[in-house]
């Protein structure tokens, strides 16, 4: 190993080109990142709004919303001119064999439906609301004339249902048992009848259906001659009217027994 002068320090390598351009395009230093939330928000009128030509896009190709391949046009026709194919058309007017009586049936369960929200509005009993259904679903509305909305019916059905029930449960339903009672008998009965047009539920709903006491009774004549022609006095719905009453109910057997 030969002895000689200590090397030269040497100057750190000059910046690659591209690092060079990067910085007199970035002007120097790098400035520090900001948080977004220290920007200025500026809230001057016009701010924030579209410009024309986007607000002219937005109106003439965003106007039925986007248009995607996916699009499905089935059941329409194709132009606006044009018609749709007699397949379609027989779909529409109910003349598809799996089409006849959709109407109708549809037209059933909105019945149901109704009339089984105010029950339970109500707080009926599971009897009552049975009742109420299986009338309600069989009953024809265009007897009630312009009074055939289905809330509307359904109420003068919860009425007359109710107020039965509690007759029964008293036996005024018995002609022949009332005759035989003194008038200090046939009082306390009647002293112990509640309608239900004396919970204040039901008279909120009247009132809500613009329903009052005349009405109820010209509704409550058509029921029953409805009740009548149908004979629906005892229809209740999903219950066999001819089902021997001895037999025990299905849902209270209990395993194993036959």
């Amino acid at each position: 190993m030969t002895d000689g002068p200590p090397p030269e320090p040497t100057d750190p390598p000059d910046d690659e080109p591209g690092e060079s351009r990067r910085r007199e395009v970035g002007g120097g230093a790098r400035p520090e990142r900001s948080d977004h939330r220290d920007r200025p928000v500026s809230a001057r009128p016009g701010d924030g709004s579209l410009s024309r030509l986007d607000a002219v896009k937005d109106e003439r190709i965003r106007r039925w919303d986007v248009t995607t391949p996916s699009a499905t046009l089935i059941g329409r026709p194709d132009r606006p001119g044009e018609d749709v194919g007699e397949t379609v058309r027989r779909l529409h007017e109910e003349r598809h064999p799996a089409m006849a009586g959709h109407s109708a049936r549809m037209h059933r369960l909105e019945k149901a439906r109704i009339a089984h929200a105010l029950c339970n509005a109500l707080a009926l009993t599971r009897w009552e609301r049975d009742r109420v259904l299986g009338i309600v679903a069989e009953l024809d509305f265009t007897a009630f004339g312009s009074r055939r909305a289905i809330p509307t019916v359904s109420l003068v059905v919860i009425q007359y249902v109710v107020d039965d029930e509690r007759r029964r449960r008293l036996g005024l339903h018995d002609r022949e048992w009332v005759r035989e009672r003194s008038p200090g008998e046939l009082e306390d009965l009647y002293d112990r009848f509640e309608s239900i047009t004396d919970d204040p539920r039901y008279r909120e709903l009247m009132a809500a259906h613009g329903l009052d006491k005349t009405a109820v009774n010209r509704l409550d004549r058509v029921l029953q001659e409805q009740l009548e022609e149908f004979d629906l006095h005892g229809a209740a719905l999903g219950r066999a009217p001819h089902r021997d009453p001895n037999l025990p109910a299905i849902g209270g057997r209990e395993h194993g027994e036959a």
